[in-house]
C-alpha cells in the first residue's frame, strides 16, 4: 500500500436529467481509491455501518483496494447523501445528508500504514484530517481536499492544516471563499503563503488550474457527448492525480502535469455513468487512449514567421 486515502465510503441517492439511482455506492474515499488503483496500491481509512453490502466491499477489493482500514460500526448505518442535478451538471442540490456513523468517526491508522509515502485527505472535517496526519510517519506527499461547509465552520482549523500539506485541492468557489479573493491567482498566492507548494483548482467541465510559486499549468476538461452523473468527479480526479504521484514519485513539474491530466482522464470516465460503474470497468487501453486524446487536444505548433 503506497497511498493512504482518508474519507467516506457511503451510499448516494442521485437524480440527474438522465436518470435516478437510489442508495448506490459512493463516498470520497471510494471514488478516489478506485481511480487511484489503476496507477498505485491504495488503502482506505473510513467507517461504514452494518448496512454496507458485502457485494460493494467485493467491488472495491476487486480493484486491489486495501480495506484493512475500513471499519464497520455494529448497529450503525452508512453515511448517506441525496442530491439532484439540473442540466447545469456543475452544481448539485443537496436534498438530504445523513451523517450516521460518520458523526462519531475517530480515525485510527493501522500500524502498518503509518509509513505510507503518500496521503490523501479527502474532503472532511479538518480536525479529523489533522488526527490522521498526526499518526503518520513523515509521508513525502500530503494532499488535502475540502469544501464550503468546512471553510465556513472550521476556518481556523483548516488554515492550520494547510501549513502541513503539500497540495490543496479545491474548486473555484471554494478558493474564493477560503481567501476572500475574487481573482483566482490572488487567491492562490494567499494559499501558497500558508504552506502548500501547490494549489489545484478543479474547474469541473472547464478543466483544472495548478498554481505554484514557480508558475502555472492549466488543462481543459475533456469534451464528452454523454454525461450521466458528475457525482464523485472531483474525488476521481484526486485519485488519478495522487495515484500517478504515488506510483512513480513526484519527479518535478513534468510529473505533476502528467498527474493532473491523468486525474482529468479519470474524472471524465467517472461522469459517463452513475456511481462507480464506469470506473470499475475500465481497461488500461481506454485510459491510455483518452490520455493521448488529451495530448492531441492541446497540441499546437510553433508560431509561424510573419
Amino acid at each position: 500500500m503506497n497511498l493512504l486515502i482518508v474519507g467516506t465510503v457511503a451510499y448516494d441517492t442521485v437524480k440527474t436529467p438522465f436518470g435516478f439511482r437510489e442508495r448506490v455506492l459512493g463516498g470520497s474515499a471510494a471514488y478516489a481509491a478506485v481511480a487511484a488503483s489503476y496507477f498505485a496500491d491504495p488503502g482506505i481509512l473510513a467507517v461504514v455501518g452494518e448496512d454496507f453490502e458485502e457485494e460493494d466491499r467485493r467491488r472495491l477489493a476487486s480493484r486491489g483496494v486495501d480495506l484493512e482500514g475500513l471499519k464497520t460500526v455494529p448497529g450503525g448505518r452508512c453515511f448517506h447523501w441525496q442530491g439532484e442535478y439540473g442540466f447545469d451538471l456543475n452544481t448539485a442540490r443537496t436534498l438530504r445528508t445523513d451523517l450516521n456513523v460518520l458523526a462519531s468517526f475517530d480515525p485510527v491508522v493501522p500500524e502498518a500504514w503509518r509509513k505510507a509515502p503518500c496521503l490523501f485527505l479527502a474532503n472532511g472535517d479538518p480536525v479529523v484530517q489533522r488526527k490522521v496526519l498526526d499518526q503518520m510517519e513523515a509521508p513525502r506527499l500530503v494532499a488535502a481536499d475540502t469544501m464550503n461547509y468546512w471553510i465556513e465552520n472550521r476556518n481556523a482549523e483548516l488554515w492550520d492544516l494547510m501549513g502541513r500539506v503539500d497540495v490543496l485541492l479545491v474548486n473555484e468557489a471554494e478558493a474564493r471563499q477560503l481567501t476572500g479573493e475574487a481573482n483566482l491567482l490572488k487567491a492562490a498566492r494567499k494559499v501558497l503563503a500558508a504552506g502548500p507548494s501547490r494549489l489545484v483548482i478543479k474547474r469541473g467541465e472547464y478543466g483544472v488550474l495548478e498554481v505554484t510559486r514557480e508558475g502555472l499549468f492549466a488543462a481543459p476538461g475533456f469534451p464528452l457527448e454523454e454525461v450521466f452523473d458528475p457525482t464523485g468527479a472531483g474525488d476521481s480526479f484526486a485519485g488519478g492525480f495522487m495515484g500517478r504521484l504515488a506510483a512513480n514519485g513526484e519527479g518535478g513539474a513534468e510529473a505533476y502535469r502528467q498527474a493532473l491530466v491523468l486525474g482529468s482522464v479519470m474524472a471524465s470516465f467517472d461522469v459517463e455513468d452513475f456511481s462507480l460503474t464506469r470506473l470499475l470497468s475500465l481497461s488500461w487501453e481506454e485510459i491510455r487512449g483518452r490520455y493521448l486524446a488529451f495530448r492531441r487536444l492541446t497540441a499546437f505548433g510553433d508560431l509561424l514567421e510573419a
